[in-house]
């Protein structure tokens, strides 16, 4: 997977991972291997719109929603999406979408 996606730093790739009870989110620009940007359902801000459980849907759409504002303030319009070998279904489709109504175009 990783041969066929890559990110710039014009168009990084948002990696996905998602734990039991919670869904982390990162920016990667691989031609210089850092992170640009990180989120996740139990950052400070996330955490306490969802009360109980961060690894739900909801949780998703708060990530994606989230993530999309941050990607705006910091000039980042298009990413490629990465779902690490996780099936497009549930929390991944959830946060996807969320993103895409956030206006991230991939």
């Amino acid at each position: 997977m990783r041969k066929k996606i890559s990110g710039t730093s014009l168009k990084p790739r948002l990696s996905v991972y998602r734990s039991l009870d919670n869904l982390y989110a990162q920016l990667i620009d691989d031609t210089c291997g850092k992170t640009m940007l990180s989120l996740a359902t139990n950052s400070k801000d996330i955490k306490d719109k969802v009360k109980k459980d961060g690894g739900n849907v909801k949780g998703a759409n708060l990530l994606g929603a989230a993530l999309a504002e941050l990607c705006k303030k910091n000039g980042i319009a298009r990413i490629v999406f990465d779902r690490s070998g996780y099936a497009y279904h549930g929390r991944v489709k959830s946060l996807a979408e969320a993103l895409r109504k956030g206006g991230l175009q991939f």
